[in-house]
């Protein structure tokens, strides 16, 4: 199965061919992407959405600078902010809106911090939904998440999620998928994130695993 069906799977990788990447959440210059190919990272994912419910002004450069230093495999998340006056349908488009002119491969939806969402697992399940019903209009979507947000948040018996990939979040420095324990409806998972906060090239990232 090809990542044009998994990012469609990362844009190309077969699953048989794992490999390593990183997501970044600040802008990131060309020669320090050129340090993190060289280092053997091989997909990026860039944030394009802040939690305060507005576009990541960092995003487009941060893309163009990765495509510039050579990485082919370039995806970005969304920080939703679903107590925000805009509506899940309205912060996609403003998100896509701000990428418009570059290209990247596939969205993926952040389900984390308790904080930031509504007390009801009935009213997030609903933004939710929304969020990923109009995310997929503009690109193959999936979620990301660690077991225990993906529970306190949403509440463990839901589903609405499981027929996208997951990007989970297990911090034990294993660059594999041996620790996975399905949750969420999610049999098997796409990409793991197995480390977090680290310094790379003298960038700050979070380790992934595909």
């Amino acid at each position: 199965m090809l990542l044009a069906v998994c990012v469609v799977l990362l844009l190309g990788f077969h699953l048989s061919e794992a490999t390593k990447g990183i997501d970044v959440s600040q802008l990131v210059y060309p020669s320090d992407f050129k340090c993190l190919k060289e280092a053997g990272y091989d997909f990026v994912i860039v944030r394009a959405f802040l939690s305060l419910g507005e576009p990541d002004e960092n995003a487009i450069h941060t893309i163009a600078n990765a495509r510039e230093a050579g990485f082919r495999y370039i995806d970005v998340y969304m920080f939703p902010c679903p107590k925000c006056l805009k509506s899940a349908s309205e912060q996609v488009d403003v998100m896509v809106n701000a990428l418009s002119g570059e290209s990247y491969g596939q969205i993926w939806l952040d389900i984390e911090g308790s904080i930031y969402w509504h007390s009801s697992a009935e009213d997030n399940q609903k933004f939710f939904e929304d969020l990923l019903s109009a995310a997929s209009r503009h690109k193959s979507t999936g979620v990301y998440a660690s077991e225990y947000q993906w529970s306190s948040i949403m509440g463990s018996s839901y589903t609405g999620g499981s027929s996208h990939q997951l990007w989970y979040a297990h911090y034990d420095d294993d660059p594999s998928f041996s620790d996975f324990s399905p949750f969420g409806g999610w049999r098997r998972p796409s990409i793991k994130q197995y480390a977090g906060d680290r310094s790379q090239c003298g960038v700050g990232v979070d380790l992934n695993y595909y």
